[in-house]
């Protein structure tokens, strides 16, 4: 599937493997999570996630939250890959078990106009302190998922999760039926 492989050893090899065969091709953007992933495994001494063990905040939605998901077993079933969306190559991991928490951000950046396999290759033989910058996540480690009791909205009748219901004209109703109120719209 990919040339890249050549340049990753050991477990490295299989968990980039695992990672493209999940995401369906190799690219810039996956070796860029991949290469948080197995950083975190390395700052935080954390594996596979089974249940909530590992978490991640991912600030994008980008190719590299699927390698995450498949490195570190992070998803959003489980609870425990969350999204701030703020467009940035940014990703906060905590590991319950020991209270360590990291917060990677990408400051290496691949030449312009490299064809899909050389921006790979770029990320994936960079270092781990050329490729991130390293400091402390900017909020707390997040609670663990809950389970909410089910509501049916008032006007179209499916269920909704009760922390999503919003109350209108002393009715219980979902995101979609909720009159939208913006004085300021145009």
């Amino acid at each position: 599937m990919d040339t890249c492989t050549d340049c990753l050893e050991g477990r490295y090899k299989e968990y980039w493997e695992r990672a493209a065969a999940f995401h369906g091709h190799v690219c810039g953007g996956l070796a860029i999570g991949f290469k948080a992933a197995v950083y975190a495994i390395e700052l935080l001494e954390v594996t596979f996630s089974q249940d909530e063990e590992v978490v991640c905040i991912a600030e994008n939605d980008a190719c590299g939250v699927d390698a995450i998901q498949s490195v570190l077993g992070c998803s959003i079933g489980k609870g425990n890959l969350l999204f701030h969306m703020t467009g940035k190559q940014a990703f906060s991991f905590y590991n319950r078990k020991t209270g360590k928490a990291v917060r990677l951000y990408l400051k290496a950046r691949a030449p312009q106009g490299l064809k899909r396999e050389d921006s790979c290759r770029f990320y994936l033989t960079c270092g781990f302190e050329d490729m991130y910058a390293v400091s402390e996540p900017k909020t707390a480690v997040p609670e663990r998922a809950r389970l909410f009791k089910s509501v049916p909205c008032a006007r179209c009748g499916e269920i909704t999760a009760e922390s999503m219901v919003r109350v209108e004209d002393g009715e219980m109703v979902c995101p979609d039926c909720f009159g939208r109120y913006d004085r300021f719209a145009v």
